[in-house]
C-alpha cells in the first residue's frame, strides 16, 4: 500500500514538473521575441536623445561651414594656401572693390574734373598780366626730360588701370564683352611692364625735386589766398608755390603707397598669402585715384589754368612778368644772386635773372 502511494506521488510530482516546463517554455516562446522590440525602443530612444544633443547640426552643413571659414584641410597638391579650398575673405574684397572704392573714387576725380571745367568757364583761368620780354631759365633739359618722362608713363598707367577697375561698367556697354577682353589682354601686360620704368622715374624726380619743396613760412599766406586764382592779389611764393608743394608731397606719400602695393600686386609669388594680396589692390586703387584727380589738377593749372606756365616745361624759360607774378621771392632770389645769361625777345642778350 505505501508503495503504491509512493508511486501515484510520483508521477504527480513529474506531471507537475511537465506541466510547469510547458508553461515556462510557452512563457519563454511568447518573451523572447519581445526583447527584439525592448532593444529596438532603446536604441531609439538613444538615438533621439542624440538628435536632441545635436540639434541643428547637420554634418554636411558643419562641412561647408568649415570651407567658408576657410579652415584648413588636407590636400595632396602642394604649394601656398593649397589646404584652404575657399577663402572667404575675397567676396568682402570684391564688394569693397567694386562698391565703395569705384564709386567714391569716380566722384573724386570726376568732381576735381567738373570744377576745374566750371572755374574755367566762370573766371577763365589765370592770366598773365603783363609780358616784359625778358626770358628766366627754370627748368633745365635734365629737368624737362624727367617730367615728361614721368608723366607720359604716368597717364600711360592711369588709362590701362582706371580701364580695368571701371572696365566693367562703362566699356563693356561701349565695346561689348569681346572688344573688352581683347583691351583688357592688351592693357594688363602694358600695365606691368611699364610700372618699374615709372617708379624709376618717380624716384629720382621726387630726389631732385626736393629741396625745392620745404615748407616755407609765407607758404600759409598763399594757402590763405588759394595762390591768388580766386582773386586778392599775388601772393609770395619760392621756386615752388604752396600748391605745388602739396602737389609734391602728395606724390611722395601716394606714390610711396601705389608703389609698395604695386610690387605686392607683380610679384605674388613671393610668397605673399591672398589677403595680403587683396588688401594690396584695395591700396593700390586707392592710392591711384588720389593721384589722378591730382594730376588732372595739375595739368590744368600747368596748361590753361595759368597763362605762361607751360612755356618753362616746353623751353625751360619762363617770362620774367609771370616769375613775378607766380614766383615773386624765387624771382628775388634770382636776382639777388646776381643772375645770369638769359635771352631778349628779339634775339638780343641781356642779364636776367635764371
Amino acid at each position: 500500500m505505501k508503495d503504491a502511494t509512493t508511486g501515484i506521488d510520483r508521477r504527480a510530482k513529474h506531471l507537475r514538473t511537465a506541466l510547469w516546463s510547458i508553461v515556462l517554455i510557452a512563457a519563454a516562446a511568447m518573451l523572447l521575441p519581445l526583447t527584439a522590440y525592448v532593444w529596438t525602443a532603446a536604441v531609439q530612444a538613444q538615438e533621439t536623445q542624440d538628435q536632441a544633443e545635436h540639434a541643428g547640426k547637420n554634418p554636411r552643413s558643419e562641412y561647408w561651414r568649415e570651407v567658408r571659414r576657410s579652415d584648413e584641410g588636407y590636400t595632396a597638391v602642394r604649394g601656398q594656401e593649397t589646404n584652404v579650398l575657399i577663402q572667404s575673405r575675397g567676396e568682402s574684397w570684391r564688394e569693397l572693390r567694386n562698391g565703395p572704392v569705384k564709386v567714391i573714387g569716380a566722384v573724386m576725380v570726376l568732381g576735381v574734373i567738373g570744377a576745374v571745367l566750371l572755374y574755367h568757364l566762370t573766371k577763365g583761368g589765370f592770366k598773365l598780366e603783363h609780358r616784359t620780354g625778358r626770358k628766366v631759365l627754370r627748368w633745365a633739359v635734365s629737368d624737362r626730360v624727367l617730367h615728361w618722362y614721368t608723366a607720359v608713363l604716368f597717364i600711360i598707367l592711369a588709362i590701362t588701370g582706371l580701364s580695368l577697375l571701371w572696365g566693367r561698367h562703362v566699356l563693356i556697354p561701349l565695346l561689348g564683352k569681346d572688344g573688352f577682353g581683347a583691351w583688357a589682354n592688351f592693357a594688363k601686360p602694358v600695365h606691368d611692364y611699364l610700372a618699374l620704368p615709372f617708379v624709376a622715374g618717380l624716384v629720382v624726380m621726387l630726389l631732385k625735386w626736393f629741396h625745392h619743396n620745404i615748407p616755407a613760412s609765407y607758404d600759409l599766406e598763399w594757402l590763405k589766398k588759394a595762390g591768388g586764382y580766386l582773386g586778392g592779389g599775388h601772393p609770395p611764393a619760392g621756386f615752388a608755390n604752396a600748391g605745388e608743394k602739396a602737389y609734391y608731397w602728395t606724390l611722395v606719400i601716394a606714390g610711396t603707397t601705389l608703389v609698395a602695393s604695386g610690387f605686392w600686386l607683380l610679384f605674388p609669388n613671393l610668397g605673399f598669402e591672398r589677403d595680403a594680396m587683396q588688401n594690396a589692390n584695395i591700396v593700390h586703387a586707392v592710392s591711384s585715384l588720389v593721384l589722378t584727380a591730382f594730376v588732372c589738377l595739375h595739368i590744368y593749372l600747368g596748361t590753361l589754368g595759368s597763362e605762361g606756365a607751360l612755356e618753362g616745361m616746353l623751353t625751360g624759360e619762363v617770362d620774367e612778368g609771370w616769375a613775378r607774378q607766380h614766383h615773386g621771392v624765387w624771382l628775388e632770389e634770382v636776382q639777388q644772386s646776381g643772375g645770369a645769361k638769359a635771352r631778349e625777345s628779339g634775339g638780343r642778350s641781356a642779364t636776367a635773372p635764371t
